[in-house]
């Protein structure tokens, strides 16, 4: 990942955006920066990603987004200067369109991943949304799908945004159906 830097940006976002370099993710997460958004923060990065197994845009299982917002003068609704904020979604098997469950266990995704990560922080936000589509008429041929869409937002405790970064990953993975890889595994690939 080639995380550019910004012209005279204060040390502090500085430090935050090394620490999102040189980090190895599954192979089946793609990540890729993207404009940033300029109103909510002076200094801002976005990072998006795919998680697909091939490069076959028929296969991809799910994406997400990353965000880090800087401001150096602080914002009361963060109670800090920064804020993470992510968003993860996912087709998910039909079966799930029903479980009263699936909200937690989408909420559960995250907070299970932040602490796996050993990633402080506070003031933490979100929705887990589900989306159930039935097709109709000429789209007949296509089944339903159910989508979960996990949005939240967090205070990190220091500038050291790396796992945060792993954490969002972690449950992007975990959203779109990948099983967990222990520490100091590498998945193997496939053979094709």
């Amino acid at each position: 990942m080639n995380v550019q830097r910004t012209p005279v940006a204060p040390p502090d976002f500085e430090a935050a955006l090394l620490s999102l370099r040189g980090h190895r993710m599954r192979p089946e997460l793609r990540l890729e920066e993207i404009p940033p958004p300029t109103r909510i923060a002076p200094y801002a990065l976005a990072l998006t990603g795919e998680v697909n197994p091939s490069d076959d845009p028929e296969e991809m299982l799910g994406s997400g987004r990353f965000v880090v917002l800087y401001d150096p003068e602080g914002q009361e609704a963060w109670n800090g200067e920064f804020r993470v904020i992510v968003m993860a979604r996912a087709t998910l098997e039909d079966e799930f369109a029903g479980d009263p469950m699936l909200g937690e266990v989408g909420w559960s995704w995250l907070t299970d991943a932040l602490a796996a990560q050993q990633a402080g922080y506070h003031s933490l936000s979100g929705t887990v949304t589900r989306v159930l589509s039935e097709t109709f008429g000429g789209l007949e041929l296509r089944s339903g799908e159910v989508e979960i869409e996990i949005r939240a937002s967090w205070t990190p405790d220091s500038t050291d945004l790396a796992p945060h970064l792993r954490s969002w990953a972690l449950m992007t993975c975990q959203a779109a159906g990948l099983p967990p890889i222990p520490d100091n595994v590498s998945p193997l690939k496939p053979k094709r």
